[in-house]
C-alpha cells in the first residue's frame, strides 16, 4: 500500500485579492470551489473564525490529537498520533480511541500545525483538513488527513527530508504555520549536520511540495525555533533554541557559555522575508522558545517564554517603528539540595494566551506548576491562578527546596485517579472558550531521560485543568487522566495537542 500519496480531489487552488506570500493563483477550479462551499456550509467562508472573539463561541472540543513518541525511549517502535476522546458525555471519555503509527522509526514527532486556519477564513476553497507533523530528528514532514474520519486520521503524504535538504539545505523542522496564501511555512533549526548556521524557514505549497526558503538569501537567523506573524504590522518574529548538534544530546550548561544556545528574537518584514532587526535579550532571556502575539491582529505586542532564565519577555512596537522588549514576568529560581545545580530554574517550556487576550498561561517544567496571569494590562501581568501537577521538588523527591530562613520544603502534588503524576507540565492547550486547559509532560526524549528518567520508563500522561475565567484560578479535573504509560506497544511520551477545529496556538488572524 502506498502511504505517501493518496488520491484526493484538489480543492485548494485559489485566487485572492489580499496580501499573500508566494505567487498568486489565477486558475480557480470552479467545480472544486463549489464543492468546498458545500463542505463549508454554503456560507462563502473558509476555515476557522472571522475573529478571535468569534472563535470563543465555537463548538466545545470533543477530540484532541496528541503526538506520541517512542524515538529515544529505547523502544523500536514508530511514533504515532493519538486521538483522545475529550467529550465528558462520551463512554470513552479520557481514553485514546485511535493510534496512527508513522511508517518510519526515529522521527521524534514534536510540534504540529494545520494546512489552513483562520488566516484563510475568507477563502471558501480552503479547508482545515491536513494536520502537518514535522519530525524534529528525522526531518520528515507528515500531512495527516483528519477530514475523512476525524476519529481515525490517516496519512496523506510524507515530505522526504532528502528533498528538503536538496532544495533548501534545511533540516530539523519544528513549527508549522498555515499562511493566507495556502502555503505552509515551517521553521527549521539547522542543516543536516545539526549546525545552527544552516537554519531558516521552509515553504511548502498547498499540496505539500517543497517550494524553497521563505527568508531572503543572507537573512537567516543564527538559531531558530518558533515564529509568529502579524500581517497588519507587516512583521514576523522568530525565536532561538540552539544548535541541534547540542540539544539533541541533552542539556549541557557548558554549551550555553560556548554560544550553542540562543538569546535573540529575529524581526522580519512580512511577507518580504528581510531580517530587519535582532533583539538581544541578554542574560535575562536565555533560550527564548515559544512566541505569541496577542490574538487581536491590530495589537502590536506579544510575549516570548525564555526557558533557562524562566522569564516571560514582552515585546512591542516603539514609536519609531522598531521593536523593543522588557521582562514582564519572572519565575525566581529556587535554592535546592540534592540536584545537579545549587539553584533550579522553573524552566518555562510552553505558554499560551487566551483568545480574548485576557489571560496568559505558562508551564514550569522543572518546578512543576502551571500559572495563570491576567494580562489585560500586558505591561503589568498579575498572577491569578496556580496549580502543582508534578515537578522535581514534589513530595517524595530527593530534591528539597531551601527557604530563606534555612528550613526546607517540597510541594504537595495530588494523585489523579490513583496515579502519581510524573515529570512536570510541558505542553499546554486551551479550549476555545478558555475554560479548560490540557497539559502533557514530555519535552524532548533526550531531555526527558536526563531530568525525569521515570517518564521514559513509565510513560507520559495528559491532564485537564478547569479554569476560572472570572476571577482567575486553576483546579485539576479529577475525572480526566490519560495514561500513556499503559499504551498497547508500551509506555510512550506525549507532547503537543491539537483540536480538529483549531486552537489559540495555531490560528492567526489577519
Amino acid at each position: 500500500m502506498n502511504l505517501f500519496v493518496l488520491a484526493l480531489p484538489r480543492t485548494r487552488k485559489r485566487a485572492r485579492e489580499r496580501e499573500s506570500v508566494g505567487e498568486m493563483a489565477t486558475d480557480i477550479d470552479l467545480a472544486s470551489l463549489q464543492h468546498a462551499k458545500v463542505e463549508n456550509g454554503c456560507c462563502k467562508k473558509g476555515p476557522g473564525y472571522a475573529t478571535p472573539l468569534e472563535a470563543m463561541s465555537g463548538p466545545k472540543e470533543t477530540l484532541i490529537y496528541v503526538t506520541c513518541i517512542y524515538t529515544g525511549t529505547g523502544k523500536e517502535k514508530p511514533d504515532y498520533l493519538a486521538t483522545v476522546d475529550i467529550d465528558p458525555t462520551s463512554p470513552t471519555y479520557s481514553q485514546v480511541i485511535h493510534r496512527l503509527p508513522m511508517p518510519y522509526l526515529g522521527d521524534e514527532l514534536h510540534h504540529s500545525g494545520w494546512n489552513a486556519c483562520s488566516s484563510c477564513h475568507g477563502d471558501p476553497s480552503a479547508a482545515r483538513r491536513f494536520l502537518v507533523l514535522p519530525s524534529l530528528v528525522s526531518g520528515r514532514i507528515y500531512a495527516i488527513d483528519t477530514q475523512k474520519d476525524p476519529r481515525a486520521p490517516s496519512i496523506h503524504k510524507v515530505v522526504d527530508p532528502k528533498d528538503v535538504v536538496q532544495k533548501t539545505g534545511l533540516a530539523y523542522p519544528h513549527t508549522a504555520h498555515c499562511l493566507a496564501s495556502g502555503e505552509i511555512m515551517v521553521s527549521c533549526l539547522g542543516d543536516k549536520d545539526g549546525n545552527a548556521e544552516g537554519n531558516g524557514f521552509l515553504l511548502l505549497d498547498s499540496d505539500f511540495n517543497v517550494k524553497g526558503r521563505w527568508e531572503k538569501p543572507g537573512h537567516s537567523p543564527l538559531y531558530g525555533y518558533d515564529f509568529w506573524y502579524q500581517p497588519r504590522h507587516k512583521t514576523m518574529i522568530s525565536t532561538s533554541w540552539g544548535a541541534p548538534a547540542a540539544f539533541t544530546k541533552g542539556f549541557n550548561l557548558q554549551h550555553v557559555s560556548e554560544g550553542l544556545y540562543g538569546r535573540h528574537l529575529h524581526v522580519y518584514s512580512w511577507p518580504g522575508g528581510e531580517l530587519k532587526q535582532t533583539l538581544d535579550l541578554g542574560n535575562t532571556g536565555l533560550l527564548p522558545l515559544e512566541i505569541r502575539f496577542l490574538h487581536d491582529p491590530a495589537k502590536d505586542t506579544g510575549f516570548v517564554g525564555c526557558a533557562l532564565t524562566s522569564n516571560m519577555v514582552r515585546f512591542f512596537k516603539k514609536p519609531d517603528e522598531t521593536w523593543g522588549h522588557e521582562v514582564a514576568i519572572s519565575v525566581k529560581p529556587l535554592k535546592v539540595q540534592n540536584w545537579i545545580l545549587p539553584e533550579m530554574p522553573g524552566l518555562i517550556t510552553d505558554f499560551l494566551i487566551s483568545l480574548d487576550d485576557r489571560f496568559l498561561y505558562l508551564a514550569n517544567w522543572l518546578h512543576g506548576d502551571i500559572r495563570q496571569y491576567n494580562i489585560e494590562d500586558p505591561a503589568n501581568p498579575r498572577l491569578v491562578g496556580q496549580v502543582w501537577v508534578g515537578g522535581s521538588i514534589r513530595n517524595g523527591s530527593p530534591v528539597v527546596v531551601e527557604a530563606e530562613d534555612g528550613t526546607t520544603y517540597q510541594t504537595d502534588v495530588p494523585e489523579v485517579q490513583g496515579h502519581q503524576l510524573r515529570g512536570g507540565p510541558q505542553m499546554i492547550q486551551l479550549s476555545l472558550d478558555g475554560k479548560r486547559l490540557y497539559a502533557t509532560n514530555s519535552l524532548f526524549s533526550t531531555w526527558d531521560r536526563q531530568f525525569y528518567p521515570e517518564l521514559v520508563e513509565k510513560g507520559g500522561h495528559m491532564l485537564q485543568i478547569d479554569v476560572d475565567t472570572e476571577r482567575g484560578g486553576l483546579e485539576i479535573n479529577p475525572r480526566f487522566f490519560v495514561d500513556f504509560g499503559a499504551e498497547p506497544e508500551g509506555p510512550s511520551l506525549a507532547h503537543e495537542m491539537r483540536y480538529p477545529g483549531g486552537d489559540c496556538t495555531s490560528d492567526i488572524w489577519i
